[in-house]
């Protein structure tokens, strides 16, 4: 690989990194301005949040119950059993929850927005609302942000539920009743806690919707670039929530 490859990558990375933040930028700017577009909001949140709902519960239900199950075997030759709900808890609230349930949406929305604002761009849709004189930020991208601001919390929220839930039922055949299963949890979190596990997930829908959005109005090539465009976001999402996750644990590490 010589010199000018190397370059050119460069500058190419730092052009993709500039446009992106560019875009973060406008988009959280005009996030607070009028039109809010209420009707493109309430269709985005049903499509990016309700629709994924089935498939969080599903990560949380087995989740926990894998979690409890590895938990128990490895308590049960120590008599600690009854810690295994704190130990379920804590780690789907703190790390699990967020992070499967953010690569389980990122999967299936960020390659969806991608695919549908990308699809826009190569049929010229985008350019045709240009010239009517759209803001295409706040028209496309601004709406779909605030609606998975709103719905991966909130998603990440059931998905613990049911995974507290799924390691109770794991529990309960060694014989662990609810309230030594709910006594445990307490002593594994802390409030501070419970605020990291919905930071978490607000940070990720951001991560989600503005990769999916930024790839998806930066789409060319026809069809075959839509399909690489979605695949592409979904790469770049799932990469930055893993390495975004150790850095937010580290943060609220710092302030316990």
């Amino acid at each position: 690989m010589n010199i000018a490859v190397i370059d050119k990558l460069l500058l190419d990375f730092f052009a993709d990194l500039q446009g992106y933040f560019a875009l973060a930028g406008r988009t959280l700017v005009r996030i607070f301005r009028r039109p809010f577009y209420y009707r493109e909001f309430a269709v985005q949140f049903d499509k990016l949040g309700f629709s994924s709902l089935f498939i969080c519960v599903l990560t949380g239900l087995f989740s926990g119950m894998v979690m409890a199950l590895q938990a128990l075997i490895q308590l049960k030759p120590f008599a600690a059993t009854s810690y295994v709900g704190g130990m379920v808890a804590a780690t789907m609230i703190k790390e699990l929850g967020p992070v499967l349930v953010s690569l389980m949406v990122a999967g299936r929305v960020g390659s969806a927005i991608t695919a549908e604002l990308g699809t826009m761009v190569v049929t010229e849709q985008v350019d045709a609302m240009r010239v009517e004189g759209t803001d295409i930020v706040k028209r496309l991208v601004a709406p779909r942000l605030k609606a998975m601001l709103i719905a991966m919390p909130l998603l990440t929220v059931v998905a613990d539920a049911i995974s507290i839930l799924g390691g109770y039922v794991m529990s309960a055949g060694y014989g662990i009743n609810p309230t030594m299963y709910l006594t445990g949890i307490p002593q594994f979190m802390v409030f501070q806690d419970l605020i990291e596990g919905l930071a978490k997930p607000a940070f990720f829908g951001f991560v989600i919707a503005l990769t999916g959005c930024y790839v998806g109005l930066n789409t060319r090539g026809g069809a075959e670039g839509v399909g690489n465009a979605a695949k592409r976001a979904v790469v770049m999402s799932s990469v930055i929530i893993l390495v975004s996750d150790f850095f937010i644990s580290k943060f609220f590490v710092a302030f316990r």
